[in-house]
C-alpha cells in the first residue's frame, strides 16, 4: 500500500497502490507522492513518467474521508503541504501521461490536471464533488480547470459535482483519448515510446515555456518565446536533431545520454 515508482527502458510508473480503498490518498500517500513525481524529476535516467492507479476500479478517489479529510477540516495543517503531489509550483519539466483506469474523483481528478497528456479507460468516471459536502476543489483545480478545457464545462463540473464518462471527458477536452481497459497501459507505454525518442531538451523547454507564458502579457509572451526558442534552437540537441533528419536516421540526442539514445535509436529501427 502507497505510492510505488517502478523504472523500466528510462520509462517511471508512478501507481497509487491502494486499491481495497480505490485509491483514496492517506497522509502519507501525499507525501509519497511528491516525493516519487521529485524523483521523476531528479532521476537522469527516466525521460517519462506514466502515473495510474492500482486495480480496476479507480486512478484514485481523492483524500482519504477517514483521515486525510479530517485533518484539513480540522486545521490540522494546510492544503498547501500537498502541493507537491498536487505538482503546484512544480519544476519537473519531464512528460508526465496519466493513464485513468477506473474512478477519477476529487482529489484524484485534481491530480490528473497535473499531468501533460491523458488515456482514459472505456469505463472510467470523473468527478469534482466537493461542492456537495461545502468545501472546494482547491488542490490545483480552481486554477488550472478553467485554462484548460471550456468555461461553461469548468463550471458546470465544479458546480454541480456530476459524474461524467469517458467518452464525454473526452468531448470536454479533459483526455486525449479513450482506451479499451485491458489495453490501457499498453497505450499509455507506447505514448511514453514516442516521448522518448524525442528531445529531452525540447521536451523540456515545451514544459517551461507553457507554464512561464501563460500568464504574461501577450508582449512580453512573445519576447520570452522567441528567447526560448532561441536557445533551443542554438542548443546541442537541434544540431543532431537537424542532421539527423538531412541524413535520415534516427537522432542521438545529447540531452538522452548513452543509455537512452541507444534505446531511443532501436524504438525508431
Amino acid at each position: 500500500m502507497g505510492i510505488r515508482l517502478d523504472r523500466a527502458d528510462h520509462i517511471g510508473v508512478i501507481t497509487i497502490d491502494r486499491p481495497e480503498k480505490l485509491n483514496a490518498l492517506t497522509l502519507a500517500m501525499y507525501d509519497e507522492l511528491g516525493a516519487a513525481f521529485a524523483e521523476v524529476r531528479d532521476d537522469p535516467r527516466i525521460g517519462v513518467a506514466v502515473l495510474t492507479g492500482a486495480g480496476e476500479r479507480a486512478f484514485c478517489v481523492g483524500a482519504d474521508l477517514g483521515e486525510s479529510i479530517p485533518a484539513l477540516t480540522e486545521e490540522r495543517f494546510d492544503i498547501s503541504e500537498w502541493d507537491a503531489a498536487h505538482q503546484k509550483h512544480s519544476t519537473l519539466e519531464k512528460p508526465v501521461i496519466a493513464a485513468i483506469n477506473g474512478l477519477c474523483l476529487g482529489g484524484g481528478f485534481e491530480i490528473m490536471l497535473s499531468t501533460d497528456i491523458r488515456i482514459a479507460s472505456a469505463g472510467a468516471e470523473f468527478a469534482l464533488p466537493e461542492t456537495g459536502v461545502g468545501v472546494v476543489p482547491a488542490g490545483g483545480t480552481l486554477v488550472r480547470l478553467i485554462r484548460q478545457i471550456p468555461y461553461a464545462f469548468a463550471m458546470d463540473l465544479m458546480l454541480r459535482g456530476a459524474r461524467i464518462d469517458a467518452e464525454t471527458a473526452l468531448r470536454y477536452g479533459l483526455v486525449n483519448r479513450v482506451a479499451p481497459a485491458a489495453a490501457l497501459r499498453d497505450e499509455a507505454i507506447v505514448v511514453a515510446e514516442e516521448l522518448l525518442a524525442k528531445s529531452r531538451s525540447a521536451l523540456a523547454t515545451v514544459k517551461r515555456a507553457v507554464r512561464a507564458l501563460a500568464d504574461l502579457p501577450e508582449a512580453d509572451a512573445f519576447r520570452l518565446e522567441a528567447t526560448l526558442g532561441q536557445q533551443a534552437f542554438a542548443s546541442d540537441d537541434a544540431r543532431e536533431g537537424l542532421a539527423a533528419f538531412a541524413e535520415r536516421r534516427a537522432a542521438d540526442f545529447p540531452s538522452h545520454g548513452a543509455a537512452a539514445a541507444s534505446a531511443a535509436a532501436a524504438r525508431l529501427s
